[in-house]
C-alpha cells in the first residue's frame, strides 16, 4: 500500500465511474478512496457497484450531508495515514485533473518533494474551457495569496496535489479549519511553514464537462478573508503535530520550487 487517490464527491454520478476507471487503467498501483457527502443522486451507490471490479483497491467513506471539501480531505488524510499509505493524492472527480498526471506528481514526491502541486500557472501549465473572467479571478486570487502570505507558490488554490506521509504526519490536521477552497491554500501554507519542499508540476486544467460546479460566493468570500486570517494567525499558531516525530528528510530551512518537472 503506497499510493492512494482521495476523491471527494457530491452529486458526481456522471463522472465517478469513469474517473475511477481512468485511475485504475494507469496500472501504477494506485488505490482510490471516495469521500461522498450524502449525494442524493446516487454517487455512493455507483462506487459500491464497482467494488467487485477493484477488490481491495477501491474504498468508500460516506458522510451524512454536505460537510465541505476541507473536512472531506482531512477525513481522507486520517483514513490513509491509519492504513499506512506513503503518497496521498487529492483529485477532483470531474476530469478537470487528468489522471495521467498522477504519475508526474508522484515522481516529484518520490524524488524528494514533500508536496507536489499540479499547477496551472507555472511554465507549461494552462487552463482550457474557462471564460476569461474566471481565469482572471483565479490568477488574481493566486497573486493576492502570494502577496499576503509571502508563500512562493504560483498556484496556491490548486486542488490536484500529492502529499507525502511525512508531511501529513507532521501537520496537526485538526488545526486546518477552512472548509472551502481556502482549505487548499491553508494546507500548502501549513506545509511551507513547517519547511517542507513544495514542487509545482505544470498541468493542463480542463473545466468540467458534466455535472455542476461547486463554486459559490461563500467559497470566494472564505478565500479572500481566509488569506488575511492565515497571515495574522501565522504569528501565533503552530501547525506542527504534537504526536509526530517529524521524520522528514526535507531540510526545514529550504523551499525550492521547480517550474518544470523533468520526467
Amino acid at each position: 500500500m503506497e499510493k492512494i487517490v482521495i476523491i471527494p464527491t457530491y452529486n458526481e454520478r456522471e463522472n465517478i465511474a469513469q474517473i475511477i476507471e481512468a485511475v485504475f487503467q494507469l496500472n501504477k498501483g494506485y488505490h482510490v478512496l471516495v469521500i461522498d457527502d450524502g449525494s442524493p443522486d446516487g454517487t455512493a451507490q455507483i462506487v459500491k457497484s464497482l467494488y467487485t471490479h477493484y477488490p481491495g483497491q477501491l474504498f468508500l467513506e460516506e458522510r451524512k450531508g454536505k460537510l465541505g471539501l476541507g473536512t472531506a480531505y482531512i477525513h481522507g488524510f486520517k483514513w490513509a495515514l491509519n492504513r499506512g499509505y506513503r503518497f496521498i493524492f487529492e483529485m477532483d472527480a470531474d476530469f478537470s485533473h487528468n489522471p495521467a498526471d498522477l504519475e508526474r506528481l508522484y515522481e516529484a514526491c518520490a524524488q524528494g518533494a514533500g508536496v507536489a502541486v499540479g499547477s496551472r500557472y507555472v511554465k507549461g501549465g494552462q487552463v482550457q474551457n474557462w471564460p476569461s473572467n474566471r481565469i482572471a479571478l483565479s490568477k488574481g486570487a493566486s497573486l493576492y495569496t502570494r502577496i499576503i502570505t509571502w508563500m512562493p507558490v504560483k498556484d496556491p488554490t490548486a486542488g490536484f496535489v500529492c502529499y507525502t506521509r511525512e508531511v501529513l504526519q507532521s501537520l496537526n490536521l485538526d488545526a486546518i479549519h477552512f472548509v472551502g477552497y481556502a482549505f487548499q491554500i491553508e494546507m500548502k501554507f501549513a506545509a511551507w511553514k513547517l519547511g517542507f519542499r513544495i514542487q509545482e508540476v505544470p498541468i493542463t486544467f480542463i473545466d468540467r464537462k458534466l455535472g455542476t460546479s461547486k463554486m459559490n460566493k461563500g467559497i470566494i468570500k472564505e478565500g479572500v478573508l481566509g488569506v488575511l486570517q492565515l497571515r495574522w494567525q501565522s504569528l501565533f499558531k503552530s501547525y506542527r503535530s504534537r504526536v509526530s516525530n517529524n521524520a522528514s528528510n526535507n531540510n526545514p530551512a529550504v523551499y525550492r520550487a521547480e517550474d518544470v518537472l523533468v520526467d
